[in-house]
């Protein structure tokens, strides 16, 4: 018992221990975390049809392989069987001659016992009788089996033979050598993952607190199997945090001796942050063949209403994600899996025919052009124009939130009781279907000089009162930093998948504020773990999932599919009916600069002259531009202002800021190249 002193005498701090009461044991047992009675994988609807999936079709494997090598099997029996019949007969023959106390005897005669050999030999003779009448009569019988056999159906004769060539192929059949071959090539199974191997791993891996002096690590529930691999839950010594172990995964995996993609610790985030659970998988989890995308061949999917298969987890089960009343934000390294995290969750939305798709792709390799039939806005390129287009489209998608904010409030209560778009009203309101903006390499537009400023305050706002209307924005980086992605994005998504990324401010931008502290480290994957990540905002805890890879192919045939059910629910609009984009603010002022110098002869026109010849024509447009206005909108189309010679109103000649009809010849034409470029790829 502790003490501490108190006007000179030692006053006793922890109180007594009490006895342990009927009703104290009985609460603590009621506390106690009972483990499931049926295992895990088989209250998991899902991973039980998995796993009666994959036991069906090994069955069925194996049962073909060895039907196919019939004949080869009883080629081997028939070729055995002689030999067979030959060690079944000197069996017999040491049986009935007693051959297992031949030592007995032999020792008798060694030691000159009489007696002893007298009697071993009178016992001997006893079972030479008694074994040689039991040998004769089975013999006696077993010709007449074959005698009656032989008059008995061919069939029969056929059963008879084939019994005696396998008992005698088998006996004939020596003991290091099989007579079915090996169905599967299986590789050495991992060591069992026990309490003394992990105990030394974690002490290995240089942390001061797991060795000092005290220190214990204790472990919570058995280490059990999990699936495909072992998991363990660890309370780690006082001190030491899963965030300290998560750090040192390599240390940890080298001090398990096993791969790096094997090994994954992970916070119990309901517990302390001491608790550690541990997996390790059989084999590493990036060499583990990808399962095909459920919904790859069948199946739709309603984005208000359900959940859709983004990806699997460590164990092979099948990670559920739902889009509704919330918003997603994924980001990563270049190659490590984005576009195809993307492709999957925009798949998604196409399956759901009632979705209004606008998706903006700004790599420009054309990543999502699958999507393309059944989008009502469709933008993939990198130049300025492209960024104007996606720019705009957010716009509308902004404007798009006033609408059904008045749509719901002109609706009665019951039908809206809490003031949310219902999967019921998706189905039955046009006005009210999900929409899912989609901007890939997000980047691009959030770090445009020009546009990148309003565009965070869209996405801002989008996310932020989307959730509620039905309005679903996916964003994807592979530049997660602070210019790159707006603070306003970062923090309001709800989805977040994080790939691997370099340093703790990216995995925190992504997966969001303290996921690093806690353990929670994208920064750990390998360029090997590709498509592995951590998904958050799904589940109670992070996960690491590793997405299903949908490539360009099977993307183009779930999007035909998507395409003719949004034809039978007649919902396809917009690019995917051949209709063309509103003109972005910047193609309509090249298209309106080019009638101005149809009108004028001289190559060369100062600005102000240039505002003067627009506001005359289009004075609702452009009363109000000034000649720097002008300057900063004819930056994005590649046009730039410089030195102009002309002739003031009175005659005398002046330099001044102005532009050239060639410059605006050149950019007229590169616009109409993209408009070929993108109707050709449509």
């Amino acid at each position: 018992m502790s003490a501490e002193i108190h006007e000179g005498e030692l006053v006793p701090v922890d109180p007594p221990e009490q006895p342990r009461t009927i009703y104290a044991t009985a609460i603590a047992v009621r506390e106690t975390q009972k483990r499931p009675i049926v295992p895990a994988y088989l209250r998991n609807r899902d991973e039980a049809r998995q796993l009666g999936g994959w036991l069906a079709k090994y069955g069925a494997h194996v049962a073909l392989y060895h039907l196919t090598r019939l004949p080869k099997y009883a080629g081997k029996l028939a070729a055995r069987a002689p030999y067979g019949v030959l060690v079944a007969l000197l069996a017999v023959g040491a049986w009935v001659f007693d051959r297992e106390a031949t030592a007995l005897r032999s020792q008798a005669v060694a030691r000159g016992s009489v007696d002893e050999y007298m009697k071993l030999s009178k016992q001997r003779n006893q079972r030479v009788r008694q074994r040689g009448t039991v040998a004769l009569a089975g013999l006696v019988a077993l010709v007449a089996l074959t005698v009656v056999v032989a008059f008995l159906p061919n069939w029969v004769q056929a059963v008879y033979v084939t019994a005696a060539v396998v008992v005698f192929g088998k006996l004939g059949t020596p003991a290091d050598r099989r007579v079915t071959d090996v169905t599967t090539v299986t590789a050495a199974a991992p060591p069992r993952l026990t309490a003394e191997v992990v105990t030394r791993a974690l002490q290995s891996m240089g942390i001061a607190a797991m060795n000092a002096k005290g220190a214990s690590i204790s472990y919570v529930a058995p280490i059990t199997r999990d699936g495909p691999g072992w998991r363990a839950d660890i309370d780690l010594p006082f001190g030491v945090t899963v965030a300290d172990v998560a750090e040192r995964r390599d240390r940890l995996a080298s001090g398990l001796r096993r791969p790096l993609s094997a090994v994954w610790p992970e916070p119990s985030l309901e517990e302390h942050a001491g608790r550690l659970v541990l997996w390790v998988g059989d084999q590493p989890l990036n060499q583990v063949k990808p399962k095909a995308w459920p919904l790859e061949k069948s199946g739709s999917v309603e984005l208000l209403g359900g959940t859709f298969p983004f990806g699997t987890d460590q164990r092979q089960r099948p990670v559920m994600v739902s889009l509704a009343e919330t918003n997603a934000l994924v980001g990563s390294l270049p190659g490590g899996g984005k576009t195809a995290a993307v492709r999957v969750l925009a798949l998604a939305a196409a399956l759901d025919p009632y979705a209004e798709l606008r998706i903006h792709e700004h790599k420009g390799s054309g990543d999502l052009e699958a999507l393309a039939r059944c989008s009502h806005r469709y933008v993939s390129g990198v130049s300025d124009a492209h960024i104007a287009e996606t720019l705009d489209s957010m716009r509308e998608v902004y404007a798009e939130l006033e609408k059904r904010a008045a749509t719901l409030q002109k609706l009665p209560k019951s039908v809206v009781p809490d003031n949310k778009v219902t999967p019921e009203l998706a189905r039955t309101n046009r006005a009210l279907r999900p929409l899912v903006l989609v901007v890939d390499e997000a980047q691009e537009v959030f770090s445009h000089g020009e546009y990148g400023e309003e565009a965070g305050k869209l996405a801002e706002g989008i996310i932020k009162r989307g959730r509620a209307l039905a309005v679903i924005a996916l964003f994807a980086t592979q530049r997660p930093d602070a210019k790159s992605l707006p603070t306003g994005v970062s923090t309001n998504v709800g989805v977040r998948f994080c790939l691997r990324v370099m340093d703790q401010l990216a995995n925190d931008m992504v997966l969001g504020t303290s996921m690093y502290r806690n353990g929670v480290r994208a920064t750990t994957f390998t360029p090997r773990d590709r498509g592995i990540g951590y998904l958050v905002g799904v589940g109670d805890e992070p996960a690491v999932v590793r997405t299903y890879y949908v490539d360009t192919v099977a993307a183009e045939k779930v999007a035909a599919r998507a395409r003719a059910a949004r034809e039978r629910a007649g919902t396809v609009t917009g690019y995917a009916l051949g209709e063309e984009a509103p003109k972005t603010a910047a193609a309509s002022l090249l298209d309106d600069l080019a009638v101005v110098f149809a009108t004028i002869e001289v190559e060369k026109v100062w600005r102000e002259d240039v505002c003067a010849a627009l506001a005359e024509r289009w004075p609702d447009r452009y009363g109000q531009l000034t000649p720097d206005a002008l300057t900063a909108a004819l930056r994005p189309l590649g046009i730039t202002t410089g030195q102009v010679w002309g002739r003031l109103p009175d005659g005398a000649g002046a330099n001044r800021r102005g532009i050239t009809r060639e410059d605006v010849q050149a950019a007229l034409d590169r616009h109409r190249r993209e408009i070929t470029s993108s109707a050709g790829a449509r």
